[in-house]
């Protein structure tokens, strides 16, 4: 069987007039008018062109086929008397001299329509994904995401960097993630883990002597899906560099990522390097996040002092922010509905005044306002057709409700978000420490590899008393784009006398380090140089260039939110036979 072909479904245009081609491609559509004519659309991964059996005999080879049927077609093209401006194919068509099936769509009913396969319900899209990548929309996607990898590569290789790939088949470490486990064949009860990261890796080689690593790296955590995070298996640009700084990093990402973005996104605006640096304290108090989309104008404000006292039962003993909206034209309804949708994200109610046109304060909580009404206008620097959100509650939760709600009001009110841009942030100086929610307890807040600032002697401070070991911030960064959180980041802990001590204040000493981490301890006695990295994630990135709402539309085979793959139906049972040859019994744990 020849499938040869001549030139794509895209490529024909009027100086091919009169030439004899052979296009391969998917029957997209055919329709027949009276028994001598029929128009057919061949699509291929390029595009699309138009053929038109004239004869009975080509019409009775493509009579009955169904749609989606691979074709290989063979004849003439000439100048469209009714030309498609649409289509870059849109002035010619082929006369097919000779037409062959070569892969029969045996559906006569297809899942959904391919063009229009994004309307379709998401788990069929996913059963059918093969389907799904057949419609061009969905298909630039995955195109757009190999182009970026391609300019990725070549702008880390332009600064120097190597590209090592590092084992996906390691160690279980505490990495902050559910880990994925293997179960080893030839070591009974005793199992491989899937990368969280390559962090360790990458910083073994450092020690290693490598001075500048990159990889397209895939990474596995067990953890929740939501839009700009897929369950099971991820890709980021993972770099580290050998005697760097902070500053080093930011500037060969702040070189890479800018040329990427203007070449590829879908707005034509973008940051330019610097980027803003934001300490993570004042982050979460101006934005109410430590992952602020610049591109809305609105911040928080403190009023606890003003507005405790007010008389509102919810304002007493709490910590309140206020975030003013200037010309804001939102109607009694359209704001509550606005913070009801905030109290089901922040999992706490606001609440809301606004200033009218003749100045005086009104709606919402504006009876609790009128007393302090002269020292809001100059807190909030007031004017009319102004509303003001009020959050309140413990300081993280009166934080993170503010930050809800300047996000959902920023992106509903007309002239506060500047949406066709890409703002670029640091988030800068991490706290070292926080207390876990669920423990109670001491914990690392982010990396526990961080370089502490003030290193070892900010430490010891902490062992003896003369400061609070909270209040330590680690050498640790965030790239942010557009309120997405692109990486985390760190100038390294590469002295092990730094990491032991670091490691004590959680409650894990020596030992339980070099146990933990024994290939990093031990190589970093032999000694490591000061190191830093970052590792922008590739899907949320191209989610950011694509200017799509999800990140499952820029993986070519994604999962759904519950970790299952509905097309090729994982995760799925194994033979008793497997689990007895790894020494595994499944357990019934709902019994």
């Amino acid at each position: 069987m020849v499938q040869n072909r001549t030139h794509t479904c895209g490529e024909l245009r009027m100086e091919h007039v009169g030439q004899t081609v052979t296009l391969c491609g998917f029957l997209e559509n055919v329709r027949e008018v009276g028994s001598s004519l029929a128009f057919l659309v061949l699509r291929d991964f390029y595009g699309v062109t138009q053929a038109v059996a004239e004869t009975e005999e080509m019409i009775s080879l493509i009579r009955g086929l169904n749609k989606e049927s691979t074709l290989q077609i063979t004849g003439v093209v000439r100048e469209r008397d009714s030309k498609n401006p649409k289509l870059p194919t849109g002035d010619i068509e082929i006369v097919p001299t000779s037409i062959q099936v070569l892969g029969r769509c045996r559906h006569n009913e297809l899942p959904f329509q391919i063009n229009r396969s994004r309307e379709a319900d998401e788990s069929a899209r996913l059963k059918y994904r093969y389907l799904d990548l057949r419609n061009p929309d969905v298909k630039k996607n995955i195109i757009l995401r190999c182009n970026v990898v391609s300019a990725l590569r070549q702008a880390m290789t332009d600064h120097g960097f190597m590209e090592i790939t590092t084992p996906i088949l390691t160690v279980s470490s505490p990495e902050g993630a559910r880990d994925y486990l293997v179960p080893s064949r030839k070591h009974h009860g005793k199992f491989y883990a899937l990368p969280q990261a390559p962090q360790q890796f990458k910083q073994l080689l450092m020690a290693a002597g490598f001075d500048r690593y990159f990889q397209i790296a895939p990474c596995f955590r067990d953890e929740d899906a939501r839009g700009d995070r897929s369950p099971g298996e991820f890709y980021q640009l993972d770099m580290e560099m050998a005697f760097a700084s902070q500053e080093d990093v930011f500037a060969v990402i702040e070189d890479v990522l800018p040329p990427i973005f203007a070449k590829y996104g879908a707005y034509n605006i973008a940051s330019q390097p610097p980027f803003r640096r934001i300490k993570y304290l004042d982050a979460m108090e101006t934005y109410g996040t430590d992952k602020p989309d610049l591109r809305i104008d609105l911040t928080a404000t403190d009023v606890t002092a003003l507005l405790r006292d007010c008389g509102f039962g919810p304002f007493e003993g709490a910590e309140i922010k206020a975030i003013p909206i200037s010309s804001c034209a939102l109607t009694r309804k359209q704001i509550d509905k606005l913070l009801s949708e905030c109290e089901v994200q922040a999992g706490e109610k606001s609440y809301w005044f606004k200033v009218d046109e003749s100045g005086a304060i009104a709606g919402g909580v504006a009876k609790f306002m009128q007393e302090k009404k002269d020292a809001l206008f100059d807190a909030l620097s007031l004017a009319p057709n102004t509303l003001v959100i009020l959050t309140c509650g413990k300081l993280a939760q009166a934080q993170k409700s503010a930050g809800v709600a300047i996000k959902t009001f920023g992106a509903a009110c007309e002239g506060h978000m500047d949406r066709e841009r890409y703002e670029f942030c640091w988030i800068v100086d991490f706290p070292m420490y926080e207390i876990g929610e669920e423990s109670g307890e001491l914990e690392f807040c982010h990396n526990p590899f961080s370089m502490p600032d003030g290193g070892l002697e900010t430490l010891r401070k902490a062992e003896r008393g003369e400061i609070d070991p909270l209040t330590i911030t680690a050498q640790q960064y965030d790239i942010v784009c557009n309120g997405v959180e692109l990486s985390s980041g760190a100038v390294r802990n590469h002295d092990p006398e730094i990491m032991v001590k670091a490691f004590e204040f959680v409650g894990l000493g020596e030992e339980d380090v070099k146990a933990k981490f024994p290939a990093m301890y031990h190589a970093f006695t032999y000694g490591a140089p000061p190191h830093a990295g970052v590792a922008p994630g590739v899907d949320r990135m191209v989610m950011l260039l694509a200017g799509v709402d999800t990140i499952r539309e820029v993986i070519p085979f994604p999962m759904n939110k519950n970790a299952q793959d509905l097309m090729m139906d994982a995760p799925a049972e194994v033979t008793p036979e497997q689990l007895q040859e790894l020494g595994i019994a499944v357990v019934d744990t709902e019994a």
